[in-house]
């Protein structure tokens, strides 16, 4: 059985607990917070041995793999050290700040014996995996444009102070509006040539983005858009449409998955998931425990994460320079 450590005792840390504890082949050994008293409380609830020293839980032998879901800013310097730890690592998105430091780690992962798998949560949700498997059968043919929104409130119970600064990684597009990208290059399954975007703060007093519309073209010549809004007031919002050659695909993380042809939509059985958030963390937990104990790729790399750490940083440029730019990887 492996031993897990999770790096960051927080909001989504306890996902991962829950889902460690959900799995035969896993562990919870040990949990780190910057405050000690902050991982002995989570150790409380979910087991393990709490740390408040990363290094020193990155010396437990106990621990075979590492979550890392800790504040965006950390990101590099942890998903490093883990790696040259000889630990597996399960790293959350955002990957990195820059591509620059996403391929510090790739680097890292190449040089070390462990697997490094990037936290991209959607390619593990019900309704996602449906609508790939209804992709990769053609039976819509292939998608031709592609629309990905997530409008949902921004400052919820869980925002802390580096959720609203861009040089620790907050924003709402690196924070959730990466969702809505990431499902996007998923299912349109092609790389990203440039993007052309416009980026604002336009809810909150904060020095980060909560709004950010960005334009897509593919390295095929096909198209597609992204909305990432942080409200103050509204309702959510969390929906992707594909346009194929022979029909529409419609994702709703509530309702599920739906096709659209000759004017009606219809239904896809069993594609909706009341629990889609924590069975999703559990299905990720299990590929990356089968990718370790046979020894096979994971399925979200590092250099899939890269490529959409260089969207957002595009993006970036984009809105400041009022131009298309190229993606860096």
């Amino acid at each position: 059985m492996l031993g897990v450590g999770i790096l960051g005792a927080g909001f989504f840390g306890a996902y991962h607990a829950r889902a460690i504890a959900a799995l035969d082949g896993a562990r919870l050994a040990a949990v780190c917070a910057e405050q000690l008293s902050l991982a002995e409380a989570f150790a409380a609830e979910h087991e393990g041995k709490p740390y408040g020293d990363w290094r020193a839980m990155l010396d437990d032998k106990s621990v075979d793999v590492v979550a890392i879901t800790a504040p965006h800013h950390l990101h590099c310097e942890l998903a490093m050290a883990a790696l040259q730890a000889g630990k597996h690592v399960l790293l959350e998105k955002p990957m990195a700040l820059s591509v620059a430091e996403c391929s510090r780690i790739i680097a890292t992962a190449e040089a070390s014996s462990g697997k490094l798998m990037i936290g991209q949560i959607m390619h593990f949700m019900r309704p996602c995996i449906v609508a790939r498997e209804i992709l990769d059968r053609g039976d819509l043919g292939k998608p031709v444009a592609g629309s990905s929104s997530l409008l949902k409130t921004w400052m919820e119970p869980n925002r802390r102070g580096w959720h609203l600064d861009p040089a620790t990684g907050g924003g709402m597009l690196r924070t959730a509006g990466i969702h809505a990208l990431d499902q996007l290059v998923w299912l349109m399954d092609s790389r990203v040539r440039s993007v052309s975007a416009a980026i604002s703060t336009s809810f909150h007093d904060q020095k980060a983005d909560d709004s950010a519309m960005m334009l897509l073209r593919f390295a095929d010549g096909r198209y597609g858009q992204v909305a990432s809004v942080g409200y103050r007031n509204g309702a959510g919002v969390f929906d992707l449409d594909l346009v194929c050659e022979n029909g529409t695909l419609r994702i709703d993380l509530d309702r599920g998955v739906s096709i659209g042809q000759r004017g009606q939509w219809s239904e896809v059985p069993n594609s909706r998931d009341p629990e889609w958030m924590q069975n999703g963390v559990i299905r990720e937990w299990q590929a990356m425990l089968s990718a370790i104990e046979n020894d096979i790729e994971v399925p979200v790399s590092g250099d899939y994460g890269r490529h959409i750490i260089a969207c957002i940083e595009a993006a970036m440029i984009s809105a400041r320079e009022q131009r298309d730019v190229p993606v860096a990887a």
